[in-house]
């Protein structure tokens, strides 16, 4: 959808911004530019709607060339988001959201219309929250209609520029998973610049992390962080970028460890293999659990199940299992299928845990599915405490 061929950015100065830049971004896909100020990232993308020309090079937007566009056509058909928001002060919430549609020439009820169905899309209730004023709203509010304008008349491709960088750290991550999910339903091609690699870790299906003018490492974000391409990526992601890894990392099944399993109407075993065994329905559903202590007593399953609180989903992150091992100080947890409410599918441990993260490394370094990955220890299942 978006390709740079060999771009260069020289100001009259001698100040190269950007050198020979070429990469491309695929239809619906959300790269993140990274790095520290003053590097080009921003310059970057503001070459891709004219708002900075290029000295040299080609860039491309769904194949047409566009230093042959109308730089106000081709801005109208570009969603832009910048860190101020940048709103009307004058207008209101839903007047500033239908802006691009008016200027495109739809008719006022259309406008209003889409304006709507877009605040509704990013949480903001329009019946509620349209004819408000900027002033009168939180600083994540207004970063969300931002985002509703920008989207607005259904632009293919998305500039963000450090979209998030002025609230503080809790609405930041609130705006960070309320666009992912908004990504996932409209999947758009997307440039988001940030100086936070944490942030482009999080959100991007692939990372360019920029040197001086150059991209140092593009790839997928668990890459960059288990294989730095060079000194400076390595350095830039930092020594803790095993931590930040969990959080690109998915639980697979091949990660889970197979735990000894009784079904709640069952009589009680009174003796099992471990201390403890999962407790599941006549459906197959997690349930709970019970301790070797408990099996040991009269009466059936239900009696003595306990609450299973520390459980996730296929496919969370690792980082999402540690953090739920540590709020429940639970010496493992349960994954059950994301796919079918609460169907069973095994025990993480934090053996198992640390396992399924080298194996990911591993799985990148030698290029094979991470269930290929032959590591020396095996892990065995843990004690619940």
């Amino acid at each position: 959808m978006i390709r740079f061929e060999h771009v260069t950015k020289r100001y009259p100065d001698g100040t190269t911004a950007v050198d020979d830049l070429s990469f491309e971004v695929a239809e619906g896909e959300l790269v993140t530019l990274v790095g520290p100020s003053g590097c080009g990232k921003t310059t970057t993308m503001k070459m891709v709607n004219r708002l900075i020309e290029p000295s040299s090079g080609r860039i491309s937007v769904g194949g047409d060339d566009i230093s042959a566009i109308d730089p106000v056509r081709l801005r109208r058909r570009i969603g832009y988001v910048i860190q101020q928001v940048g709103l009307f002060p004058h207008k209101t919430v839903l007047e500033n959201t239908a802006t691009v549609p008016r200027l495109l020439g739809w008719q006022r009820d259309k406008g209003r219309a889409r304006a709507a169905e877009l605040l509704d899309l990013v949480g903001l209730d329009p019946s509620v929250y349209g004819d408000r004023y900027p002033e009168q709203l939180s600083g994540g509010q207004r970063q969300r209609v931002g985002v509703a304008r920008a989207l607005a008349a259904d632009p293919p491709v998305l500039l963000m520029d450090e979209p998030f960088g002025a609230v503080d750290p809790v609405v930041r991550e609130h705006l960070q998973n309320e666009f992912l999910r908004l990504q996932s339903q409209v999947r758009k091609t997307v440039l988001f610049v940030t100086h936070d690699i944490e942030e482009a870790v999080r959100l991007g299906d692939r990372i360019a992390v920029y040197g001086q003018g150059r991209i140092e490492q593009f790839d997928a974000p668990a890459a960059v962080l288990g294989t730095p391409a060079t000194p400076y990526v390595a350095d830039f992601v930092g020594a803790d970028r095993g931590l930040k890894r969990l959080s690109v990392t998915p639980i697979e099944e091949s990660d889970l460890e197979q735990p000894p399993v009784v079904g709640l109407d069952d009589p009680l075993p009174r003796e099992l293999d471990a201390r403890w065994a999962v407790v599941l329905d006549g459906a197959g559903d997690l349930h709970g659990w019970i301790s070797a202590e408990d099996a040991r007593a009269k009466g059936s399953v239900r009696a003595y199940a306990r609450r299973m609180d520390a459980w996730l989903p296929l496919g969370a992150s690792l980082k999402q299992a540690f953090s739920t091992m540590l709020q429940h100080d639970a010496g493992w947890i349960a994954v059950i299928d994301k796919e079918e409410t609460g169907r069973f599918l095994g025990v993480l441990t934090p053996a198992r845990l640390h396992e399924a993260l080298r194996r990911s490394i591993d799985a990148d370094a030698q290029a094979i599915p991470r269930a290929e990955v032959d590591l020396e220890s095996i892990a065995t299942v843990a004690d619940p405490a």
